[in-house]
C-alpha cells in the first residue's frame, strides 16, 4: 500500500544566473516533482542570498523551498533527477512529519517577518542607550 507523504525540497540554483534562466531552472525542477507524481503544495521562492561557504566556486544562490506530496518510493527518482541538473547546486528533501508541522505553526505564530510592518514598529521604537561614564 502506497501512501503519499508531505515532503519539502530545499534547492539552491546558481545565483549568478540572469532572472530567466533562474525561472527556467525552477520551472524545471518543479516539472522533475510534477512528473515523478508529486504533487505541488506550496512554493517559496526566498530570493538569492550569500552562501556560507562557496558551491563549485560560487558564493551566491537562488535558494527556493517547495512542499509537495508524494509517495516515498518516486523520491528517488526526483533526487537522481536533481543530481544532474547542472543548474541545481543543492538540493535537500526532508519527509514532513506530524510533530515538525506542529512546531512550525508554533513558530509562525510567535515570529516576525523580517520586512514586514511589524519588524519596522521594533526597528524604530528602539532608542539609542547611552552610558553614563563617572
Amino acid at each position: 500500500m502506497n501512501q503519499n507523504k508531505l515532503y519539502e525540497c530545499t534547492i539552491i540554483i546558481d545565483g549568478g544566473f540572469e532572472d530567466a534562466a533562474i525561472e527556467t531552472a525552477m520551472t524545471e525542477a518543479k516539472n522533475v516533482i510534477s512528473s515523478k507524481g508529486g504533487k505541488i503544495e506550496s512554493v517559496l521562492e526566498v530570493g538569492r542570498r550569500k552562501m556560507a561557504y562557496p558551491i563549485q566556486k560560487k558564493t551566491v544562490g537562488y535558494y527556493a523551498h517547495v512542499e509537495f506530496t508524494s509517495e516515498p518510493a518516486s523520491i528517488a527518482e526526483m533526487e537522481k533527477a536533481f543530481r544532474y541538473d547542472e543548474n541545481i547546486l543543492r538540493f535537500l528533501i526532508v519527509q514532513l512529519s506530524s510533530q515538525l508541522l506542529e512546531m512550525r505553526k508554533r513558530v509562525e505564530k510567535y515570529s516576525v517577518v523580517i520586512g514586514s510592518p511589524e519588524d519596522q514598529v521594533e526597528e524604530t521604537s528602539e532608542e539609542p542607550k547611552t552610558g553614563s561614564r563617572r
